[in-house]
């Protein structure tokens, strides 16, 4: 589904990323885990198109998009979740979800969509007039992803979803990305830090280091990888 090239991408001389090449397979669950400053939310922009390569090609379902800005890109089906969820705080809950149906296929479904998420997340029902401001960071990560799904993607891009959370709600929106992904087929390319449980849920992994591919594989094959023990899990 998603092929990506030899990317390379730099902010002011400095190489953020530097040759990457991955893939995507349709119904497959990746994830991208590595350091901080590793690239790994540079790649996911340059995927959604907020921002541009230096170098190299990405094509969706065998089209060249390299090209694409990112409304074109959200049209074809690629829906992103960024880092720091990226709500709007002064607007309510059903507003935000709402905005994420821009897309004319989801437009089409709004209302199933809406009822989906919901059902997905029970507390969001309850909130639905509250201001997003409002909300904790778990329910805040629930409605930008809620945001995400009504865009009825075909590849949706989860940049840190636990970021800022506790361990009991990191775990909870993990549980939720699983049920996802089982319920809808959906295919997934997650950015994490938490290496474990990323790796645990996911078919394939990259480990993204100073800019490049230092390690890929099936995900008990990473987590097996004494290099990814020595450097993220403790071992």
């Amino acid at each position: 589904m998603l092929k990506i090239s030899g990317l390379s991408v730099s902010y002011g001389g400095l190489h953020a990323l530097e040759g990457v090449s991955l893939e995507v397979a349709e119904g497959e669950f990746v994830t991208i885990v590595g350091p901080n400053g590793a690239g790994k939310t540079t790649l996911m922009k340059a995927v959604s198109g907020s921002i541009r390569g230096a170098t190299g090609r990405l094509e969706f379902r065998g089209r060249d998009m390299t090209s694409l800005p990112a409304h074109q890109r959200a049209a074809l089906g690629i829906a992103h979740v960024p880092e720091g969820r990226r709500i709007f705080s002064s607007l309510t809950v059903l507003e935000n979800l709402e905005l994420g149906s821009y897309r004319r296929a989801a437009r089409a479904k709004r209302a199933e969509g809406l009822e989906a998420v919901l059902a997905l997340f029970p507390v969001l029902r309850e909130r639905r007039q509250q201001l997003a401001g409002s909300l904790s960071g778990g329910e805040q990560q629930m409605v930008a992803l809620g945001r995400g799904l009504m865009a009825q993607p075909d590849l949706l891009l989860l940049d840190e979803p636990s970021q800022g959370l506790g361990p009991r709600v990191v775990e909870q929106i993990f549980e939720t990305i699983d049920r996802i992904r089982k319920s809808r087929r959906l295919t997934i390319l997650l950015v994490e830090q938490r290496v474990v449980e990323a790796l645990e849920l996911c078919d394939r992994g990259y480990v993204l280091e100073t800019g490049r591919v230092a390690l890929e594989g099936a995900h008990d094959a990473l987590l097996a990888d004494p290099r990814v023990q020595r450097a993220y899990l403790g071992v």
